[in-house]
């Protein structure tokens, strides 16, 4: 069998595997029932749509010739490996720094990881980033998140 587009095997085959990992740990949570769903059937039911259209991916590119067939080109390791650093900072500065000196670090890392290095743009995302996370998340939402080192909401 012959592949015809390599970029939609690799991603649907991607999607697929996440997909069944999402769903296979979900597993570890209550369903519960139809009228009171448990925590572990929204991530099992997205876990599973993850799977089925990176399925339908996967057969497209055995099965219909697609036009940018080519083949795949190298890994962009920049953001591979940023973005990650990005999540992490956010989830190790958040308790440590608060909401105000670790959005701008986790901005720069997320803009850094795109090869964008232009630092009024990076300064601009910041402070646009750091703004609409307090209004969604300690405004909006009313969550208990450190605005300033050691202060609590």
């Amino acid at each position: 069998m012959k592949l015809k587009s390599q970029r939609d095997f690799w991603s649907g085959l991607m999607f697929v595997l996440i997909g069944l990992a999402f769903a296979w740990a979900a597993t570890a949570y209550d369903f519960g029932s139809s009228a009171s769903p448990g925590p572990g059937l929204l991530p099992f039911a997205l876990g599973l749509l993850l799977a089925l259209l990176g399925g339908l991916v996967l057969f497209k590119s055995l099965a219909i010739e697609s036009e940018r067939g080519e083949p795949v080109s190298q890994i962009a390791w920049r953001p591979v490996l940023l973005v990650p650093v990005a999540i992490c900072a956010f989830g190790y500065g958040m308790s440590r720094l608060g909401l105000v000196c670790t959005m701008p670090v986790v901005t720069a890392l997320g803009v850094l990881a795109t090869g964008e290095q232009r630092w009024r743009w990076v300064l601009f995302a910041a402070v646009l980033a750091t703004v609409l996370a307090w209004a969604v998340l300690i405004h909006g939402l009313h969550l208990a998140l450190p605005v300033w080192p050691g202060v609590a909401s």
